[in-house]
């Protein structure tokens, strides 16, 4: 059976994210699953699952960046901000006279660090409830608006004639797309809703990476007790360590695993540096998104420990006390 690791589920749609935990844990038999994000019921695309421990990676990943490939439907305004909701407003008028060049300048302005506020229908938590759930219930409540980061943002497409316009975004964790949709449309005003969604990235886990339910159903139909195995796992299974991109890697010297994995710290000697924090990355990108998004500065200083090819866990080094102290274990 699989201990751990990370599938890249490739969600369809009319599947909750909460659907597609459930749907592995069925397959697996393993009970410990999280995802690293929400992705609407009617969206498709990416859904990194967690198996085992490597769901403790989760708070590791708010430096991801996440793109999607979306459409909208000018004209129409409605109270889950995508076609699926009910309708409120319309003005197929108003939406019949927007230029490709209006659009363009509108979505000029979301590029960069904006505030968002986010939409009623959705699972953020306000004094122990979600949105959705004072939605439902017809109960109004306060949503403060958050900051985001748009990275980038394009005008893929615009038909005049069915007032449907194609965008591609790049946007921090927390970003909602549809509320981005219904934006553009009160800035045109005419009004517009999200029409289809697709996440093509989100961090490391791409499309390319991402398998569907029926290909992990046709491998355990394959096995010979049922079971997903563990030396078979590899073909649809990511490592934990896989999405920890923006972290450093160390290489623990011969005879210091037990120490480490005890809980020890590590010092120069310990170890060898393979590659330091935020090397494969636009430094200035991610200190944009660390500092609008008030996330922990302290990520220049995180690295993955390993032993030969084997990843070990996760440490911090502290400049003042020149030590790599280990913030969580992962090897057992």
């Amino acid at each position: 059976m699989i201990k751990d690791g990370i599938i890249n589920l490739l969600k369809p749609a009319g599947m909750t994210s909460h659907d597609g935990v459930s749907v592995l844990r069925r397959l697996t038999g393993i009970k410990r699953i999280g995802h690293t994000g929400t992705l609407d019921p009617f969206a498709v695309g990416v859904l990194p699952l967690c198996i085992g421990s490597a769901a403790r990676i989760n708070e590791y990943l708010d430096l991801d960046e996440k793109r999607y490939r979306c459409e909208m439907q000018l004209g129409i305004e409605t109270d889950t901000q995508d076609i699926w909701g009910n309708v409120i407003a319309s003005n197929w008028e108003k939406a019949a006279s927007v230029t490709i060049e209006q659009i363009q300048f509108e979505l000029n302005k979301f590029q960069g660090c904006i505030q968002q506020t986010p939409p009623k229908y959705s699972a953020i938590r306000v004094e122990g409830k979600r949105l959705y759930e004072y939605a439902r219930a017809g109960e109004s409540v306060e949503i403060k608006s958050r900051p985001v980061v748009i990275s980038d943002i394009k005008l893929l497409s615009y038909s005049k004639n069915s007032g449907r316009v194609m965008i591609e975004v790049v946007c921090s964790k927390g970003t909602y797309i549809r509320t981005i949709c219904q934006d553009l449309g009160e800035a045109l005003g005419c009004g517009a809703a999200m029409s289809f969604l697709l996440r093509m990235e989100s961090g490391a886990f791409t499309l390319e990476n991402a398998v569907t339910i029926e290909e992990l159903q046709n491998w355990k139909n394959d096995s010979k007790d049922g079971e997903l195995k563990e030396d078979e796992a590899d073909n649809y299974r990511l490592p934990t360590d896989f999405s920890l991109n923006y972290f450093g890697s160390l290489l623990l010297s011969p005879g210091r695993e037990k120490w480490f994995l005890n809980g020890g710290y590590l010092i120069a000697k310990d170890v060898q540096i393979m590659e330091n924090p935020f090397q494969k990355h636009d430094l200035e990108s991610v200190k944009l998104r660390m500092k609008h998004l008030k996330i922990r500065e302290n990520y220049n200083l995180a690295y993955k420990v390993y032993s030969g090819q084997t990843f070990l866990g996760v440490v911090f080094y502290q400049p003042i006390t020149k030590r790599y102290v280990a913030d969580k274990v992962f090897y057992k």
